[in-house]
């Protein structure tokens, strides 16, 4: 497991910055035949600025990652640990027994010279290896689910991530996600037996806004602070208030504890218990 790193306070942004000591990373030089050139849009799209707050950031390479895992009853050694600039967890490069490589993302506490398989069918409950829900313990947790039956793992992909299996009802299962809803998922759904890696990521302070302008994110301004043709919070003299009933985007719509979620949404009958409500901070 990864450890967090500290720093002599010798600067205001060291004084509480921390990053990951990636000791447990075993190749510092990605596999070339699994990746692509990541060509940056700047949240653009026909020039046009469709995501606001995006654009710079550090050059990057994206790794092929393998979500579905289809290669049947056919045993991977892992060869090495890496690092993914892509995403939060580790991945995990593995040789199948074939020959071939790929990269999975690797669950926690796996070393180098250990074996996973992926089966359709009822096999050990072992952090990296891949089955149906259905033949999945209750109680067991796993990582990488599918949502539909072979789309490849949808969610519970970040680092530290993690579902529990609660229970089984006809075709269904019953998954608890990590944050809180409980959702019924086809049982046939393939799902990664373990924990994702790098649950020390959530420890990580940034410490300085450099960090972040690294990762590709740009300033944010409030909407009070901007001339009212930018903004529906905009104008007023001084420290003015936003003048509305309600909070507004940009674009005029309600703000700020909205629902935004469809109520006829189709997947809506599947989720046996929503996730519960933020706690407003005092």
């Amino acid at each position: 497991m990864a450890k967090v790193k500290t720093y002599k306070p010798t600067t205001p942004s060291r004084r509480h910055m921390t990053v990951l000591s990636f000791d447990i990373l075993t190749k510092k030089e990605p596999e070339k035949a699994l990746i692509v050139a990541l060509k940056k849009k700047a949240g653009r799209a026909k020039g046009r600025i469709t995501v606001r707050h995006r654009g710079g950031g550090a050059k990057r390479l994206y790794r092929i990652i393998d979500f579905k895992r289809l290669k049947f009853d056919m045993k991977a050694k892992v060869e090495a640990i890496e690092y993914d600039p892509s995403r939060t967890a580790f991945i995990a490069l593995i040789k199948y027994e074939d020959g071939e490589k790929s990269y999975v993302l690797a669950p926690t506490d796996v070393k180098v010279g250990d074996q996973v398989i992926s089966s359709q069918k009822k096999i050990e409950a072992k952090p990296g290896n891949r089955m149906p829900l259905k033949y999945i313990l209750i109680g067991i947790l796993v990582y990488n689910i599918e949502l539909e039956p072979r789309g490849g793992g949808r969610i519970v992909r970040s680092a530290g991530a993690n579902a529990l299996i609660l229970a089984y009802e006809d075709k269904y299962v019953h998954v608890k996600l990590p944050s809180g809803e409980i959702r019924k998922v086809l049982g046939v759904c393939l799902a990664t037996v373990g924990q994702v890696s790098n649950p020390e990521n959530v420890n990580v302070v940034l410490g300085k806004a450099g960090r972040i302008r690294w990762r590709g994110r740009r300033p944010k301004v409030r909407g009070k602070a901007m001339v009212p043709k930018a903004h529906p919070h905009g104008g007023g003299e001084g420290m003015s208030p936003v003048g509305l009933v309600h909070p507004k985007t940009p674009w005029g719509k309600p703000a700020l504890g909205v629902k935004t979620r469809k109520k006829k949404k189709p997947s809506e009958r599947l989720i046996v218990k929503h996730r519960p409500k933020k706690k407003k901070k005092k």
